[in-house]
């Protein structure tokens, strides 16, 4: 007899458990059945029963449709993995895709991450011939890693909601409890001071004088975060250890833009604790501005945060995070596995999110299309880097949050959207990459193809190539 679908849960199971940061003890102790039997279930040697779905759902306060949900989660990047020409002479059906997953759900994540490696690499490869070569890229590094965690440390999470907790009690404003903490905790008194004795920095710790130093050019989400920033470094200083030793980096300077990384990621989860910001984030449907007014938070900071929320069984709209400037020069990235930046380059001019400088902190949003079929929903908008004051160096730069367009109905601005019916903008990763050939924007031919050079015939795009 067939092995009924939905019973076969292991790797789920222990995804759960490890987002929990409980050993396979702890959880049978919690769900009352032995160790061993919880060992046998995370490798599918015995079905995870409806019994003990339930006490699992009770127990740790999780949704059981969490369970389908991430198989439909993977069915799905199959789906767009095998659509991919490589796989063109084969024929592979959507239950073929469902009957792996169910059988083994793991081998299925498997593929459709090997997937991912194979088209990350397909750029890398393309754009290293662009550039004459590959250079090791501390930056990329530390992408590549929190990429690799889909930008979610549930120890990091833990240990500030934790902080957050004991914060809450002091019913003080979230500045004045932190500069509490750092006096009881550390003898550090925290000090905010002018930009000239600042000399250009907006944080200092000042071990000689036990005090931490703030800029008062900085608003006010700012220096919150800075304090928040820095008793993630010193409370938090093994447990940034913890996990940044558990990756494998070629240059220092990748592992120490890491480390500063999840320092950036733990002083988030300080100010929006996790169980908080979720629930908000689903009252007020993702409106960021709402939710920075209730937290006290910037714009850019919600962003960051929205791109952590993928708690297994509690997860967030899964979302991709740009941040760049007026050139197109990109600062910040995470793809979270939704959408395909390119390492290096600017993005698409056909996409919208360039506009915004054009319309300063107004929210604009839209519908796109990759080359591949697949459709996202995307809102930008500019944010002002630096610190305040007539003449002080800033700069101006704009993010954009977005999703998978099915689940952009969860979010405020697609309210008045026909997500089924309205037009998609035609974008492409960066021009190297794309092969769309009516693009008037474009400003580099496509790598692999061959360019078509007729001088007695001038197209409205500026390039023509061959699709051999």
């Amino acid at each position: 007899m067939a092995k009924e679908r939905s019973s076969f849960l292991g790797p789920r199971l222990r995804r759960l458990r490890r987002g929990l940061g409980l050993t396979q003890a702890a959880m049978a102790e919690d769900l009352d059945v032995s160790a061993s039997y919880i060992a046998l279930i995370e490798r599918n040697h015995r079905p995870l029963s409806a019994d003990l779905l339930i006490r699992l759902a009770e127990t740790y306060d999780v949704e059981i449709s969490a369970f389908a949900g991430a198989e439909d989660q993977t069915v799905s990047q199959l789906e767009a993995a095998l659509s991919d020409p490589v796989f063109s002479n084969f024929s592979i059906g959507r239950e073929d895709i469902r009957d792996l997953t169910a059988a083994n759900p793991a081998l299925g994540d498997a593929v459709a991450a090997l997937y991912g490696a194979y088209r990350a690499s397909q750029s890398a490869v393309m754009e290293a011939r662009a550039g004459g070569g590959v250079v090791k890229d501390p930056l990329e590094e530390a992408r590549d890693f929190i990429g690799r965690a889909r930008n979610y440390f549930p120890a990091l999470d833990q240990a500030g909601e934790e902080t957050a907790s004991a914060l809450a009690a002091r019913k003080h404003g979230l500045f004045e409890a932190l500069s509490e903490r750092f006096l009881d905790r550390h003898g550090l008194k925290v000090r905010v001071l002018p930009d000239d004795v600042m000399v250009g920095a907006y944080r200092r710790h000042d071990r000689h004088r036990k005090q931490i130093m703030i800029s008062e050019t900085l608003d006010q989400a700012s220096r919150v975060f800075q304090l928040a920033l820095q008793i993630a470094l010193i409370e938090g200083r093994d447990l940034l250890d913890e996990n940044v030793n558990g990756g494998t980096f070629d240059t220092d300077a990748g592992r120490r833009l890491t480390r500063a990384a999840l320092a950036n990621y733990y002083a988030g989860a300080i100010i929006l604790p996790y169980d908080k910001i979720l629930q908000s984030a689903e009252e007020l449907k993702y409106d960021i501005e709402a939710l920075g007014r209730r937290f006290s938070a910037s714009f850019e900071q919600i962003c960051h945060r929205l791109t952590t929320l993928q708690r297994p069984g509690a997860e967030g709209v899964p979302f991709f995070f740009l941040r760049f400037d007026a050139a197109g020069n990109v600062s910040k990235r995470f793809s979270g596995g939704v959408f395909p930046f390119a390492r290096y380059g600017g993005s698409c001019p056909v996409w919208n999110i360039h506009e915004s400088f054009r319309i300063p902190r107004k929210i604009i949003t839209q519908l796109v299309q990759l080359p591949e079929g697949d459709s996202y929903f995307s809102i930008a908008r500019t944010v002002h880097g630096g610190a305040g004051g007539f003449g002080a160096p800033s700069a101006e730069r704009a993010v954009a949050l977005g999703c998978d367009i099915k689940h952009a109905e969860k979010l405020v601005y697609a309210n008045n959207v026909d997500l089924e019916s309205a037009p998609r903008a035609e974008i492409g990763v960066t021009c190297r990459l794309c092969s769309r050939p009516a693009c008037a924007a474009r400003a580099h031919p496509p790598l692999e193809r061959r360019l078509i050079i007729d001088e007695h015939r001038r197209l409205a795009t500026p390039f023509s190539f061959t699709f051999d």
